[in-house]
């Protein structure tokens, strides 16, 4: 972003100098020396963000608040770029600042083609016609009479951290009961990702991060992609503490994939302060590509990502490596070297390109959420001790909360281990093992290695 200090007002068009800002912006502001929206008072410092230099951001004490008012006209020309340059938004943005405005793309195409050059008017010339901005207009009234809206880049509601990045969309579709500027106003983003094959360990953690982050001293906005595993864990447990939580999709606005997290997709859309958000029109299916500009515009919306559980390569994965190129902080949660869905974390550690999640509270007050307001490390062992006490003899009551504490502590430890780690029997193991398990506290899989479970049974949801 880069600075500017207005030095006169005139036809409402603001000439500026430049304050501050990269090699990039400079050259921004050497090209561009007027910037037409409503203007505040003079003197008064707008931040132009580098890949829409014709979106100014008012600052207002700490708090950034878009001043360009947008017509309909505007937004219906940028809804109709963002379904031609979707998968290119760098070209759709150059086009709409070479040109004064999305509007003006469609009613002088000839002149856009100019602006194109030669590649890319072969490519995307043909589909700026007069038949686009139409369908694209029709489109906003049908997302109004649907409850939904499509916000331009630079409009109010927009969120602010994605018009930093070089590669915003050019608009994005809401679907929520809370108008779109109310959803990513004065609260921290935070995203919470990771791989769809979720482990115990993965779920547990998931579950104990996002449920600290409820209790820290200032609430974020939990922000995923609504995918299996670690992203609807994320939203459940977010709307299970009453935190506000969007979901980023990689289908349209009407299309909620996959159909079994449908019913978290439609308690999001009819919670205060939540929202379901797309960069893709309505009528868009799932296909596999469509999960690269999801991927990206949840590393551009957050402050902070947080990568739970990923292999190498996948969607937690890019998006965190996304984030950090986007100069955001990455957080991954290490695991065993041997787990294949736990060295994507552990290599991003590796390359110091995450920090690693250790403490709870550390993590919290790293987030600038301020520390957790109470440790959720004891919950498990209080409900084993409520649920055995008085209903065994002391010695053993006070082996099984001891068991049940080394299982949680230790993912996946083996029954050999355990008789190991503890000098006891195998069949003692065994046998207060198969009680906890019995009683929903732990499972005990195949190859005899025991796995805390995620929710406690007095808590359950049936």
């Amino acid at each position: 972003m880069c600075v500017y200090e207005y030095h006169a007002v005139k036809d409402r068009k603001i000439r500026g100098m430049c304050l501050g800002g990269n090699e990039k912006n400079r050259n921004i502001q050497k090209k561009h020396k007027y910037f037409s929206f409503k203007p505040p008072r003079n003197r008064q410092k707008v931040v132009i963000c580098p890949a829409a230099p014709w979106v100014a951001v008012a600052i207002v004490g700490m708090k950034k608040q878009v001043a360009m008012e947008m017509s309909f006209e505007e937004r219906a020309g940028l809804c109709a770029l963002n379904r031609i340059f979707g998968f290119e938004p760098k070209v759709g943005l150059r086009l709409v600042e070479e040109s004064g405005g999305a509007e003006e793309v469609f009613r002088k195409p000839e002149e856009a083609g100019r602006i194109l050059g030669l590649c890319s008017r072969l490519r995307f010339a043909p589909l700026i016609t007069g038949s686009a901005f139409e369908s694209a207009a029709m489109e906003l009234e049908a997302l109004e009479r649907d409850g939904c809206r499509f916000v331009g880049i630079g409009e109010k509601g927009y969120p602010a951290l994605l018009m930093e990045c070089e590669d915003p969309p050019l608009g994005l579709y809401y679907k929520g009961v809370s108008p779109p500027e109310d959803v990513f106003d004065g609260l921290p983003q935070i995203a919470v990702v990771g791989t769809r094959g979720l482990t115990y360990y993965g779920k547990d953690w998931c579950q104990r991060i996002v449920k600290a982050m409820s209790c820290s001293k200032i609430r974020p906005l939990i922000v995923s992609g609504l995918a299996l595993g670690v992203d609807v864990t994320a939203h459940r447990v977010a709307l299970d503490e009453g935190l506000p939580t969007v979901a980023v999709m990689a289908t349209g606005i009407d299309d909620i994939y996959p159909s079994r997290n449908r019913d978290v997709g439609e308690a999001i859309a009819s919670t205060q302060g939540c929202a379901l958000v797309t960069d893709y029109p309505p009528g868009t299916g799932a296909v596999r590509i469509n999960f690269l500009r999801r991927n990206r515009i949840i590393a551009g919306i957050c402050r902070a990502t947080v990568l739970v559980e990923s292999k190498v390569r996948g969607g937690g994965m890019m998006t965190a490596r996304l984030a950090a190129s986007y100069g955001r902080d990455v957080y991954a949660l290490p695991g065993r070297i041997d787990d294949p869905v736990s060295q994507g974390c552990n290599l991003l550690i590796r390359e110091n390109v995450a920090e690693q999640i250790g403490d709870l509270g550390e993590l919290v007050a790293k987030l600038g959420l301020g520390r957790a307001g109470m440790s959720l490390k004891s919950d498990f062992k209080e409900e084993v001790e409520s649920c055995y006490r008085g209903r065994m003899p002391d010695d053993e009551y006070e082996d099984i909360v001891r068991l049940a504490c080394l299982i949680k502590s230790h993912r996946g430890v083996s029954v050999d281990e355990l008789c190991q780690k503890l000098k006891w029997t195998y069949s003692r193991v065994s046998r207060l093992a198969t009680t906890l398990e019995c009683d929903g506290f732990i499972t005990i899989d195949l190859l005899q290695h025991c796995h805390a479970q995620t929710q406690c049974p007095a808590r359950a949801v049936p």
